[in-house]
């Protein structure tokens, strides 16, 4: 009996020595563990610091382009308000404008009868005109001014912009010019040449000039200073203009200025210009060719005619052949 109790108390302390040291041991774990905790807090706290900043910089940023959008937006709400107000009254114009088109048709439809009426009055005051001028011949001389014809409605300058007449006869040159712009109140068109067919105004090549009175006092202006080279001879000139310009339904002029005919044919430039200013059915040219002599080469040099005389003999030939008129100036003095 003795032997069975000693056998059963050995057990229980053994189990109670295990019990004891497993008890030690969870305590020791949770020394161990509780040691290491507060430095996880620590860097959990300052990650969720850095997280709350990194946030709140976000939400700054969304509040901030939240006021740029509702500026936006404002500004948006005020120009549409603007649009809506130019847009009524653009309404009440269009409004005016149309009832006053609408009050004007009755107008209208009165200057159309009083048009008409005057259509017929004009149309039976044309047909006694004509009965009554049916026989009528007017003299030609209502036509001419200093004995030049200007019943043309296209004029054509043609001058010689050689040395001699730049040195010797410019000034008397712009006169002229200046006088016979003033025979003719009003033309159709103008145009201005050198002798060798070179254009004054090259932005109206081979197309007439309207005529206005700054176009006329354009065209004295730049004569003051036009330099281009001249052979001295007024053929190129004449023929590039009636072949430019020629037209079987227009009554030109030409007006040639110049001192000299220096070379070259009279009879060959009287052919040529036969051949190109065709006459009318009435035998009259469609181009009217008239010349002005000046007298350079008798003035400046003591009575020497040169070959300013040729010049003289082709102009008078062609004036004649095409119903011009040739004027020799006496002097190099203005008027």
């Amino acid at each position: 009996m003795s032997r069975t109790r000693r056998d059963i108390e050995t057990g229980s302390l053994s189990f109670l020595d295990v019990v004891c040291c497993g008890f030690g041991a969870v305590i020791l774990l949770l020394v161990i563990v509780k040691i290491f905790e507060p430095i996880r807090l620590e860097e959990s706290h300052v990650e969720l610091e850095g997280l709350i900043a990194r946030y709140e910089q976000e939400l700054e940023e969304i509040l901030g382009e939240t006021e740029d959008v509702t500026r936006e937006r404002t500004a948006t709400v005020e120009q549409v308000d603007v649009d809506e107000i130019e847009i009524a009254q653009l309404e009440d114009e269009l409004e005016r404008i149309r009832a006053e088109f609408l009050a004007s048709l009755d107008g209208v439809e009165l200057a159309e009868e009083i048009q008409n009426e005057l259509v017929l009055a004009r149309q039976r005051l044309t047909e006694e005109m004509q009965r009554l001028l049916a026989d009528y011949r007017p003299d030609p001389d209502e036509y001419m001014v200093g004995g030049i014809p200007v019943d043309s409605e296209y004029i054509i300058f043609i001058i010689d912009t050689s040395g001699s007449m730049q040195q010797y006869a410019w000034n008397r040159v712009q006169q002229q010019i200046r006088e016979t712009l003033e025979v003719y109140p009003q033309v159709r068109g103008i145009q201005v040449l050198n002798d060798m067919g070179d254009y004054m105004f090259r932005s109206y090549r081979n197309e007439w000039i309207p005529d206005t009175p700054t176009i006329r006092e354009s065209i004295i202006d730049a004569l003051r200073n036009w330099r281009v080279f001249s052979n001295s001879s007024p053929r190129e000139g004449i023929l590039a203009a009636i072949d430019t310009f020629y037209d079987p339904e227009k009554k030109i002029s030409l007006y040639v200025y110049s001192d000299d005919f220096s070379s070259g044919s009279i009879d060959a430039v009287v052919r040529e210009v036969d051949r190109r200013n065709r006459l009318a059915s009435d035998g009259s040219p469609r181009v009217r060719i008239h010349a002005v002599a000046f007298p350079v080469y008798y003035v400046a040099f003591d009575g020497q005619l040169g070959t300013c005389d040729r010049y003289a003999v082709l102009m008078r030939e062609l004036c004649q052949r095409n119903g011009g008129t040739f004027v020799a100036l006496p002097t190099l003095r203005r008027g």
